[in-house]
C-alpha cells in the first residue's frame, strides 16, 4: 500500500483534496487512465487536481466517489473550494479563474465592456469603482490587482490559450478614463494583437441585429476536459458545460465573426481610436 503523505488543508485546498484522491486511486490500484473512464476528462486533467494545480469540477468528484466508494467526500471537498474564495473575485467567477489557465482557446465576445483580460489599471479601477462606489480603498485595489492579474496567461512564456476577442465598436468611442489613459488601453490592446498573442475584431456601431447581442460570452476549450460557456451581469455570473448550449453558444460565436470586420481593419480602427485620443480628439 502507498504511503500516506500528509499535506496542510489550510495553506491549500485543492493540494490537500488532490493528495487525498492520489492516496486514495492508489489504494485501489488503480492508473490515472483507468481512473478517468468513464468521465468526460483526461489523464492530465486528472494528474494536475492530484498535484493540487487545478480544482476539481463537481461532476468528475461525483465520478471520483462513485469509482473509490469515498460515500461524497470529494463532492464535500468541492464545495471547500467554492468557499476558500479567490481574493478579489466574485464566486461565481471562481470556475472560470481556474479554467481559463488551462485552456486551449478563449473565444470572448464583449458588447459593452473591455473584457477583464485586456483591461489596463486606470480602466479596471473606474469599473470597480463604478460598480462598488462603498468599497474601501483595499477592497478596490485587490479587486483591480486580481483582474490585472489574469492578464499572466499573455505573458510571452506562455504557450496558449489562443484568445479571439470580438468587441462592439462602441467601446472604442466610449471614454471611460481620461483621454491619455483611454489611449494607453487602446495600445495596450494593439500591441497585444502586434505581438500574435491575441486576435481581435470589431463589429461596427451600424451592423444591426447581432447574434449574442443581450450579453456578453466566452467559450472556453479544453484539451481534456469538455468545453465551458461562461455568460455575465453586472453582479452575477453563469458557467454551464451542456453540450448543446455550449454547441449553440459556439455557433453564435461564428456567426458574430463573420459580421465583425477583419483582423488587419479592426487593428487599424483601434490604433486609429487610439491616436484620436492622444490627440484630444474623440473619436467618431
Amino acid at each position: 500500500m502507498p504511503a500516506r503523505k500528509d499535506v496542510d488543508g489550510a495553506a491549500s485546498v485543492p493540494s490537500f483534496y488532490g493528495a487525498e484522491l492520489r492516496w486514495k486511486r492508489e489504494q485501489a490500484g488503480l492508473t490515472l487512465k483507468e481512473t478517468v473512464e468513464g468521465s468526460y476528462f483526461g489523464e492530465t486533467y486528472l494528474s494536475e487536481i492530484e498535484h493540487g494545480r487545478r480544482c476539481m469540477p463537481i461532476d468528475l468528484a461525483r465520478h471520483m466517489d462513485r469509482l473509490l466508494k469515498t460515500d461524497g467526500y470529494f463532492e464535500r471537498r468541492c464545495d471547500d473550494v467554492r468557499k476558500a474564495r479567490k481574493a478579489g473575485h466574485a464566486h461565481y467567477f471562481e470556475r472560470i479563474l481556474e479554467a481559463e489557465k488551462y485552456a486551449d482557446t478563449i473565444d470572448e465576445w464583449s458588447p459593452t465592456l473591455i473584457p477583464g483580460l485586456l483591461q489596463t489599471r486606470p480602466y479596471a479601477r473606474a469599473l470597480v469603482l463604478a460598480a462598488h462606489p462603498s468599497a474601501t480603498e483595499e477592497e478596490m485595489e485587490e479587486k483591480v490587482v486580481a483582474r490585472l492579474a489574469r492578464a499572466r496567461l499573455f505573458q510571452d512564456d506562455h504557450k496558449r490559450p489562443e484568445y479571439w476577442a470580438i468587441l462592439h465598436e462602441s467601446l472604442l468611442r466610449h471614454p471611460v478614463v481620461p483621454p491619455e489613459e483611454m489611449a494607453q488601453r487602446l495600445d495596450h490592446i494593439a500591441g497585444l494583437v502586434r505581438r500574435r498573442r491575441i486576435v481581435v475584431q470589431i463589429v461596427p456601431w451600424n451592423s444591426g441585429a447581432l447574434p449574442l447581442m443581450l450579453s456578453p460570452a466566452m467559450v472556453l476549450m479544453f484539451p481534456d476536459a469538455p468545453p465551458l460557456v461562461y455568460t455575465e451581469s453586472s453582479y452575477s455570473g453563469v458557467t454551464t458545460d451542456d453540450p448543446a448550449l455550449v454547441k449553440q453558444y459556439a455557433k453564435a460565436y461564428d456567426r458574430l465573426r463573420a459580421v465583425a470586420m477583419p483582423p488587419e481593419a479592426s487593428l487599424a480602427m483601434v490604433e486609429e481610436a487610439a491616436e484620436d485620443y492622444r490627440n484630444g480628439k474623440h473619436p467618431d
